[in-house]
């Protein structure tokens, strides 16, 4: 991924909020993408990176980081971030999200892919997260291997794409809300 930048225009130095996610086929990135349109529709300024693509936090005023679930768990780029920002972190706002249940709500699995991943209390307590939203993700069998193309057919109903935009653009709104409320900035140091 290279990075974007959302900005809306506006005297003095904006805000800059990081906005980094792991993604495995480019659905996260999809919902990363939309949290930085909908910051800059709140005039902040919105950078999408790739977790490895983050030389330094230190040049960002809040971080929100987020990763795709495989298996109860982020991805390791996004877990390295957090390791080796973790002081960074400490003194700025960030909020964390997930990617991963697919499918029909309403079935048992899919309520199992839902659940916060497994590393996910040690991430917030290493970020101090002030945060977590799990989002519905998408899943694409051009992007599977042989095995588990097979197995879509006992597991039907699990391919399409599930991502709920306007749920991503509510929760990036009240982040937005947040950051821009006075003060808010400064309380997070």
């Amino acid at each position: 991924m290279t990075g974007e930048t959302f900005s809306a225009p506006r005297p003095g130095r904006l805000p800059r909020i990081l906005v980094a996610a792991s993604s495995r086929y480019g659905a996260t990135t999809g919902i990363a993408r939309a949290i930085g349109e909908e910051l800059c529709r709140h005039r902040l300024t919105a950078v999408v990176l790739a977790p490895g693509e983050v030389a330094s936090i230190e040049e960002y005023d809040a971080v929100i980081l987020g990763s795709a679930v495989y298996s109860g768990h982020w991805l390791e780029p996004a877990k390295e971030l957090i390791a080796r920002s973790a002081a960074a972190l400490a003194v700025r706002p960030v909020w964390l999200f997930s990617s991963g249940p697919v499918g029909d709500p309403a079935r048992r699995l899919v309520q199992s892919m839902g659940q916060d991943p497994v590393d996910l209390p040690g991430l917030q307590a290493a970020a101090r997260a002030r945060g977590h939203q799990m989002f519905a993700g998408k899943l694409d069998r051009k992007n599977l291997r042989f095995a588990q193309r097979t197995s879509l057919m006992l597991f039907r109903g699990l391919e399409g794409d599930f991502r709920d935009w306007p749920a991503i653009r509510e929760w990036a709104a009240g982040i937005a809300g947040q950051l821009t409320s006075p003060g808010a900035l400064r309380a997070a140091s």
